[in-house]
């Protein structure tokens, strides 16, 4: 599976293409447009998020809302475009003044030196999160295949500045209840209180706010990924998926960093006899469903932790490159804080990656081949032990 986004923050809108997708998953624009509303709620968001409604063309690559096996093209239209037409034309001459202060924590900076670029917005519409709409909707194909195969994918926010939830071993559809119920992500109503009061906080000094996000698949079959090959090892290769979101600063799967300070017979999952892969059981799965880069049949389960959005309203210090003086850092219309919204992007990203993984292992050109193939592996894992 290959994805492909384009398109600035400003511009007409957003385009994604992504190839190699299974003939015969059924598919409609709504089951996009679901996924897409999801990343715009959330307490923290600036005022981007009232302008626009993102909904998704399909372009290509369905009929009848069928996949057909050819690449999908899809086209996220930007209702602000209507405000930023001479600013951002494909034709003409620039309108507006030039940005030439970088934002310290973007990507103004090296953007700008890597492509020569002297105004910065030639950078910062594309280095925008804005681009995540773009995953979102690629990864909501990705969610519909997993789907058809039994891995169902949710997520919560953990912390958002100081406020930290506490341990919650409720199960996990409550959980996933609760986290679509809050503005937050959040599961416990006191902690989602005490976030707000964060955002709030952080808004009122002109600052921004950070925090952590879970992402969890279950249902994820074992045996995705190899450890053959350093770039097919499955946790490797879903690292980089969450590390590719904009302020997305480290990622951990399982224990994560915990386990660098624990002994290891705290931190490696026992086998028992049950009913799982060849008929063993794992009562525990601190290892996040992945073992060797390779998934253990147990669920996956990945944390990214969130800067804060360099953006703000009380600008850092920083220097004009025009002239070299000293001056205040750019200021653009922003968030406070897209943890809430980030943990969306979180699942799409999983979701490719694994779908992608999905495709390696049993076949991509139609569905029916993807899920006769399945359904052998795991017959062959369930008759293992008894030869």
């Amino acid at each position: 599976m290959r994805l492909l986004t384009a398109g600035e923050s400003h511009g007409p809108g957003l385009v994604v293409i992504l190839d190699r997708v299974a003939a015969g998953l059924k598919l409609e624009a709504a089951d996009i447009d679901r996924q897409l509303q999801r990343r715009q709620r959330g307490y923290g968001r600036g005022e981007r998020m009232r302008i626009e409604r993102d909904e998704v063309e399909i372009r290509s690559g369905v009929r009848f809302g069928e996949t057909i096996g050819s690449p999908i093209a899809l086209l996220i239209s930007n209702r602000d475009w209507e405000n930023w037409r001479e600013l951002m034309a494909a034709a003409g001459e620039p309108k507006g003044a030039a940005v030439t202060v970088p934002r310290p924590g973007h990507a103004d900076f090296g953007g700008a030196l890597k492509y020569g670029r002297r105004d910065l917005r030639d950078v910062l519409e594309r280095a925008s999160a804005r681009e995540t709409a773009a995953r979102v909707a690629a990864g909501a194909v990705a969610r519909k295949l997993l789907a058809r195969i039994g891995v169902e994918l949710w997520s919560r926010v953990l912390a958002i500045g100081n406020a930290q939830a506490p341990e919650d071993d409720r199960p996990w559809p409550q959980l996933r209840d609760a986290a679509e119920a809050s503005d937050v992500g959040c599961t416990d109503d006191s902690t989602a209180a005490a976030m707000r009061a964060e955002i709030d906080a952080a808004r009122e000094a002109g600052d921004s706010v950070g925090g952590l996000f879970e992402v969890m698949a279950q249902g994820v079959p074992v045996g995705l990924g190899s450890y053959a090959q350093w770039d097919m090892r499955l946790d490797g290769r879903i690292a980089q998926a969450m590390m590719s979101i904009p302020g997305i600063k480290g990622v951990e799967i399982g224990l994560g960093f915990a386990a660098a300070g624990a002994r290891g017979s705290e931190v490696h999952d026992a086998f028992a006899p049950g009913i799982g892969p060849a008929r063993i059981a794992r009562p525990s799965n601190r290892a996040g469903g992945i073992e060797g880069g390779v998934s253990n049949g147990e669920p996956v389960v990945v944390r990214a932790a969130m800067k804060p959005i360099p953006t703000l309203t009380r600008p850092l210090d920083s220097v004009d490159l025009a002239t070299g003086e000293r001056a205040r850092a750019h200021a653009e219309r922003s968030d406070v804080c897209a943890v809430p919204a980030a943990r969306i992007v979180g699942e799409a990203m999983l979701a490719l990656v694994l779908a992608d993984a999905v495709t390696d292992k049993f076949g991509h050109d139609t569905m029916a081949e993807i899920e006769r193939n399945l359904a052998a592996y795991l017959d062959s894992l369930g008759a293992e032990r008894n030869r």
